[in-house]
């Protein structure tokens, strides 16, 4: 996968993928993150069960796998970051190169509260090794969380550990950095992941978990299922917030996209489809309800933890893996903004590195004030936090996606987009006509439905 290298940023040359497996594991990494392991579950619980899984996965087939390819095989058609590539593509002030800004800004407001979840995620390993979850009562686990998160000196110190912790890998750069650490991350995980499941299928009672978690109850299935599901998939895979399109720009024409993207969204569902079997079963055999919502992961499962043989050392498994998720997705959102200040403003990539986190630190102060004491401060009926994770899922990434879109449709045109992408395909999996129905109509569709629902 070595190509020549180009160069961006004060003359630096541009760096390249050590590995195939090496990718793959990196931009898995960046897909795989809270979306699959906290968001999915809640989500699950809170939309019937095994039917809201069959309309995900449907979505992330017929919309998921085509979008991903497209910014993937754009990325390694200009070797560039996303502003600079649909720069190349086009030109310097052309309305498509808004597709790379809605990307970097995507990436920026998400990682302004992405990084701050990582800090609870760090705090509850914290607390779990020392034992500061044990043995208490199901109200003293929400007040925990809400006494934690409420407390917005304590939130940004364990902040500002887990920037230092991502800008030192980023900052060693692609080969060294970001893909080392996902070699070692992404297979640690999965082991995780699946010695957790085992343990929960494996509790008295957890059998009825697992039938209510794949039991499709066509009933159950309506616009609001179907609407969830969109966004979760682009929340989860990280459509349209650059990391595809940055991670393909250091692909050569050797590369298979659209076999690596489709092993990339499988990664990316399989961990989705297990952390479900980690939660449910355990949920249901301790007698707690699957509809809990986002405090599934720290309430929810701090209180299960606590409830089985061996509980430290699960639960603290449990939260190291959801570290390794939330900082490879952390490390993907943050590459193409460091692409951007390379080539845009000239940077190296370690000032770029530093300068990018320390924006995001300060501009991400109100998300960490939002749960104390600017909790009354509102932008509409939403605080600051709120309003980052809707600007980013219902506006932003919408938005780009649908320049994405309509970019592939009107200029790249379908056949382009077969050529370009299936240019080192060789294991007989390709961009097939077919895909044309999904690309001209029922992507661009469902992008405009998702972008005016998420605003009205």
């Amino acid at each position: 996968m070595k190509m020549k290298d180009n160069t961006s940023g004060k003359g630096e040359k541009r760096e390249n993928w050590g590995s195939r497996f090496g990718f793959i594991m990196s931009t898995a990494g960046f897909a795989i993150g809270l979306g699959n392991i906290w968001r999915f579950p809640y989500l699950v619980g809170q939309n019937g069960g095994g039917a809201f899984v069959m309309v995900y996965l449907i979505i992330c087939i017929i919309i998921g796998i085509p979008l991903f390819t497209m910014e993937m095989s754009l990325g390694r058609k200009t070797q560039l970051s996303p502003v600079k590539g649909m720069r190349k593509l086009t030109k310097k002030g052309s309305p498509w190169t808004l597709f790379g800004w809605f990307g970097v800004l995507s990436a920026f407001v998400i990682l302004t509260y992405y990084i701050q979840i990582i800090g609870w995620i760090l705090a509850y390993l914290y607390k779990m090794i020392t034992g500061q979850l044990s043995g208490l009562s199901s109200d003293a686990y929400n007040a925990t969380f809400t006494e934690f998160t409420s407390n917005p000196l304590m939130v940004a110190g364990f902040t500002l550990v887990c920037i230092i912790i991502i800008g030192i890998i980023s900052a060693r750069g692609l080969e060294k950095g970001i893909e080392k650490a996902c070699k070692i991350m992404m297979p640690a995980l999965f082991i995780m992941l699946i010695v957790l499941a085992i343990r929960s299928i494996t509790l008295p009672g957890a059998m009825e978990g697992f039938k209510w978690y794949l039991n499709v109850d066509f009933s159950k299935i309506n616009g609001d299922t179907i609407l969830t599901a969109l966004g979760q998939t682009f929340f989860s895979i990280g459509i349209a917030s650059g990391g595809a399109f940055v991670y393909g720009s250091y692909l050569d024409n050797k590369s298979d996209i659209p076999t690596d993207g489709v092993l990339v969204i499988a990664f990316d569902v399989i961990a989705a489809l297990i952390a479900g079997t980690v939660m449910f079963p355990a949920i249901f055999a301790l007698g707690l309800q699957p509809d809990q919502g986002p405090s599934l992961l720290f309430v929810t499962m701090s209180n299960l933890f606590d409830k089985i043989p061996f509980s430290g050392l699960f639960g603290s498994m449990f939260f190291l893996l959801l570290i390794f998720a939330s900082l490879s997705s952390a490390l993907g959102y943050l590459e193409p903004i460091v692409m951007t200040g390379k080539e845009v403003f000239n940077l190296d990539r370690k000032k770029s590195v530093w300068i990018s986190l320390a924006l995001i630190f300060i501009v991400g102060i109100p998300t960490i004030m939002a749960k104390g004491p600017w909790s009354e401060i509102l932008i509409g009926d939403k605080n600051f936090f709120d309003f980052a994770d809707y600007l980013s899922g219902n506006i932003l990434m919408p938005l780009g996606a649908l320049t994405l879109a309509l970019y592939t449709l009107f200029k790249w045109k379908f056949e382009n987009y077969k050529e370009d992408t299936n240019i080192g395909s060789s294991s007989g999996f390709k961009v097939y006509d077919w895909w044309a129905v999904a690309v001209k109509y029922i992507i661009p569709v469902a992008l405009v439905i998702i972008f005016i629902t998420g605003i009205f």
